[in-house]
């Protein structure tokens, strides 16, 4: 944490803290938020963090406590530890380069092999990294294109079952890049290439470590993906969730933009070589 604190400080960013209760997140299809009524916990700072961009600072992160309902797993737990940062004028090209420097300053401070571990496997963050965009991953690891198993309704199996497994091989870490736009609800689409967005996520040895995103800011572009967000929450038999009226009415201030956010506690476990999330938190749910 130490660490981590220094890397961003020593970059000019400022460290911020905002409320963990707030009338609403941002509304995600799978994500569901944890109530304390009349309002909820927060799933991610992002809203509020991103409202300071709107406000004009330009460099952003904050370690922060974060709740999503129901999540439970080797790799998840309810409650957990989030890390996110954010830049003025910068693209996603720019988080990657953070991450890429983030993970190396861990690794030298923090171990003393500077490699990372998950299971049996090492990755080394000083060596290359893999960055392979998520249309050429479906068609080399499931033999298929991304945007036909998106409309299948296969994405999500074939990501969790042949995909990522794949991107385990690589013994550096890996940036997964340029998802389709129906699976970028917060993020810029490619100007170059519509059907896909400028989001990518970070793999360690097969887990997901981070995701990030150039920012959209328009306004009514975000209004229109919140609402068509609810009615795919509806047609799978959940609630709609309200919308964040604050953020979308400050939007319009937000300059070009980009933001990411990093499981602390993935990122603990494969510092020291965990198998589980159990092993870096004080208590389990189970435990309590």
């Amino acid at each position: 944490m130490q660490t981590i604190r220094s890397f961003f400080t020593e970059r000019g960013f400022l460290e911020v803290e905002t409320p963990v209760r707030i009338p609403a997140n941002a509304p995600e299809e799978h994500i569901d938020p944890v109530f304390a009524l009349p309002w909820q916990l927060q799933t991610s700072p992002e809203i509020c963090m991103k409202r300071l961009l709107c406000r004009g600072y330009e460099r952003i992160f904050q370690i922060s406590r974060c709740w999503r309902a129901d999540e439970r797993g080797s790799r998840h737990l309810t409650e957990f530890t989030m890390l996110e940062w954010y830049r003025s004028n910068a693209d996603y090209d720019d988080l990657m380069a953070d991450c890429n420097g983030l993970l190396a300053m861990i690794a030298s401070v923090c171990m003393p092999d500077g490699l990372f571990r998950h299971k049996t496997d090492t990755i080394n963050p000083n060596a290359p990294w893999l960055r392979i965009s998520v249309q050429e991953a479906f068609l080399r690891f499931a033999g298929v294109d991304a945007l036909t198993a998106l409309q299948k309704g296969l994405f999500d199996d074939l990501l969790t079952d042949l995909v990522e497994p794949a991107l385990a091989k690589f013994e550096v870490p890996v940036l997964l890049v340029d998802y389709p736009r129906q699976l970028a609800a917060l993020a810029r689409i490619k100007p170059d290439n519509p059907l896909f967005a400028e989001r990518f996520e970070l793999y360690l040895a097969g887990v997901e470590l981070a995701n990030g995103f150039s920012e959209l800011t328009d306004p009514d572009e975000q209004r229109f993906r919140f609402i068509e967000c609810n009615q795919k929450r509806v047609s799978a038999g959940k609630q709609p969730l309200p919308l964040p009226e604050k953020f979308l009415a400050e939007m319009s201030a937000m300059p070009p933009a980009a933001g990411i956010a990093l499981g602390i506690d993935r990122l603990v476990m494969l510092t020291i070589g965990a198998k589980t999330i159990d092993y870096v938190v004080a208590f389990t749910p189970e435990e309590l």
